[in-house]
């Protein structure tokens, strides 16, 4: 039986990589990793930020989803929206998921994020 999420994969076109350090380094502030050296050579990027770990895969065919997202729990959420619009990101706030704040933003290369914080310890 699954215990923890250990990545979410992503897809991105051919070639964004330096678009993808741009939006999840710097915007989002996570930390790229490297890959380990029997994966180094295909293409795209790996990200973590705590427990969180997100890898980016670049080639042909590959899209960006704008339907299936990770949720991504974050904590002063108003000031991480804040953060993103800094960097030019656009923030769409959602009102629907009882006893949380959240909102969504689109990936530079189009992929759905969801970030949200409980309100009060709550959870879902």
């Amino acid at each position: 039986m699954p215990a923890a999420v250990d990545h979410v994969q992503l897809a991105a076109p051919p070639g964004a990589e330096d678009l993808l350090r741009a939006s999840y380094a710097d915007a989002l502030g996570m930390t790229e990793i490297p890959k380990p050296p029997a994966l180094a050579t295909r293409r795209g990027c790996w990200f973590a930020a705590g427990a969180v770990r997100l890898h980016l895969g670049t080639g042909p065919g590959l899209r960006p989803s704008r339907r299936a997202h990770p949720g991504l729990r974050v904590t002063g959420i108003e000031a991480f929206a804040a953060r993103l619009e800094g960097y030019g990101v656009p923030v769409t706030w959602d009102d629907a998921l009882p006893g949380h704040r959240r909102f969504h933003a689109l990936a530079p290369v189009g992929n759905r994020l969801e970030f949200l914080e409980p309100l009060g310890g709550s959870e879902v």
